[in-house]
């Protein structure tokens, strides 16, 4: 019986070599892929979650994490794929129009990836439309918007108001974050929830599918 603990250390550690040799190793030992990811990299980096929200990991060491958990995740996608195991959901995600910081939005992505969602990032000032069609084309079940600047924060409601124009706000989650943004502001626009760190979001995204 191979020890898998070494799989879980080099995510929690942010070895990106190692967490990839340790996959190849354990998918050739022909351990199931989905018992890799639930049983030793989803709470690896929900350990990552934890040690970040307590403030005994921080940005770097949250996106080495992330940086592990993607390249084991891309030997063990295609498998989960073809045997017809579907993702935990699909989420659109973007910084909003006008903002081009793309930080907390790449640390939100790792997260949800390592939280078993199959992400669709479509990067840094993204317009509403952008988002209509990215839902409409692949299905997703949750939109995540991302804004740093009090001056963007509009275009998120200008998405939330895009999506029901479409047709199809009942048919999503709109999740949002970035430094000034609040629950408050969430409520607002009519969001269906606020994440305050990237740390949270996968939990977040769990709740409002649920």
């Amino acid at each position: 019986m191979q020890d898998l603990k070494p799989l879980y250390d080099a995510i929690l550690n942010g070895d990106a070599k190692a967490a990839k040799a340790l996959t190849e190793q354990a998918l050739a030992a022909g351990i199931e892929p989905l018992r890799l990811v639930q049983e030793h990299m989803v709470p690896a980096m929900g350990e990552v979650g934890r040690r970040f929200e307590c403030n005994e990991y921080f940005v770097p060491e949250l996106l080495l994490a992330a940086r592990a958990m993607k390249a084991a995740l891309e030997l063990i996608r295609p498998l989960l794929v073809a045997g017809g195991i579907q993702p935990t959901g699909r989420v659109v995600i973007g910084t909003v129009k006008g903002d081009m910081h793309d930080i907390g939005k790449n640390l939100v992505s790792a997260m949800l990836e390592g939280g078993g969602y199959e992400v669709i990032d479509l990067g840094v000032n993204v317009s509403p439309e952008q988002f209509v069609a990215a839902v409409k084309e692949k299905g997703a079940q949750i939109v995540a918007l991302s804004a740093l600047l009090t001056t963007t924060m509009p275009s998120m409601k200008a998405t939330v108001d895009a999506l029901k124009a479409a047709g199809i706000r009942d048919q999503v989650k709109v999740l949002i974050g970035g430094a000034p943004v609040t629950q408050k502001y969430a409520t607002e626009i009519g969001a269906d929830g606020y994440s305050e760190s990237a740390a949270s979001a996968a939990g977040l995204a769990r709740q409002v599918m649920a």
